[in-house]
């Protein structure tokens, strides 16, 4: 059982190790049972910490389900300079070949649409910046002649969302990041996409 912390002073660190543990426990939750399953006290219970020291850290369910997902799916923000379409795809392919992650988007994929109010804050939290970064890469490519002209981005960014769900949805979770990669690129090149080559 992970130990829960003794009262602190202000200004003092927090405990990395039970801020892992809570994540950890939500993730598991969501992904075991859904979104509507998980509490804060089963969290708490999971994570072996008291339900106050969850509060003191998450003072919601939708805060600590936003940050559960983003550890979840190892968040990072999306770099500052458009990258290559490629490199992006592979980068995907690199998550989407791990089993927990794959289990933890499909359970969002079918949860997040019914939680209105988690999905607006997942959104702020990350989602709008990544889809920002997608559409810039798209840009990227599109300017040095690797769509045509007349390439529609937002039905392109479109595609490759579907694709990645049909993946995630159709394939099985042992798939290989080089399948994956192979699979994503192969629609991308349907959409009119020349490779540098």
């Amino acid at each position: 059982m992970v130990e829960t912390e003794p009262d602190r002073p202000p200004g003092r660190p927090r405990s990395a190790d039970i801020d892992a543990a809570i994540l950890a426990a939500a993730v598991d939750l969501l992904i075991e049972r859904g979104v509507d399953a998980v509490t804060i006290e089963q969290v708490a219970r999971r994570a072996g910490v008291t339900r106050a020291t969850v509060y003191r850290r998450f003072p919601d369910k939708i805060r600590l389900l936003v940050a559960a997902i983003a550890a979840g799916q190892d968040a990072s923000p999306p770099p500052p300079e458009p990258v290559d379409v490629e490199q992006m795809l592979a980068a995907w392919a690199h998550h989407l070949a791990r089993p927990r992650l794959r289990q933890l988007t499909r359970r969002l994929m079918t949860s997040l649409h019914d939680h209105p109010a988690l999905r607006e804050a997942y959104w702020n939290a990350g989602i709008r910046r990544r889809e920002e970064a997608i559409r810039a890469s798209l840009e990227d490519a599109r300017d040095r002649g690797r769509f045509p002209p007349s390439a529609d981005l937002g039905v392109i960014q479109t595609i490759l969302t579907g694709a990645v769900a049909t993946h995630l949805t159709t394939q099985p979770d042992s798939s290989s990041e080089g399948e994956i990669l192979d699979f994503l690129l192969a629609v991308l090149r349907q959409t009119g996409y020349r490779d540098g080559g």
